[in-house]
């Protein structure tokens, strides 16, 4: 079970951190990644991590350089920094997992979801 937290409301040019931490399972051999949608879109992919000890990264374009994934073996945790917010990063995030060693960008390659947060920011 993963379970995301940390959405809220910031003003354009803030900071968020949000936060999906597994129970019942460890991250260990498995690729997490954020998602988000906004209202009307359809869900897109915005980073992803693979539990490993090189913990390679992979962002989409419209994120690069303001988000950055990370994760904490001892939590069992995964984060996402986001800065330099703005009104189009407004969805609801969600994380994801699945096992595997790649760096998946398709939702659909994901088995295991969070209940997603709203990350909201005004202009």
């Amino acid at each position: 079970q993963l379970q995301a937290s940390g959405g809220g409301l910031v003003q354009a040019g803030g900071s968020l951190r949000l936060s999906c931490a597994a129970s019942g399972r460890t991250f260990s051999s498995y690729v997490t990644g954020w998602f988000r949608q906004a209202p009307g879109k359809e869900r897109e992919f915005v980073a992803a991590i693979i539990w490993s000890a090189e913990s390679s990264t992979y962002y989409a374009e419209s994120v690069k350089g303001r988000f950055t994934i990370s994760k904490d073996n001892a939590k069992n945790t995964v984060y996402l920094q986001m800065n330099s917010l703005k009104p189009e990063d407004t969805a609801v995030y969600y994380c994801a997992a699945t096992r595997g060693s790649d760096l998946y960008s398709t939702a659909r390659r994901y088995d295991y979801w969070g209940q997603g947060t709203l990350v909201t920011v005004s202009s």
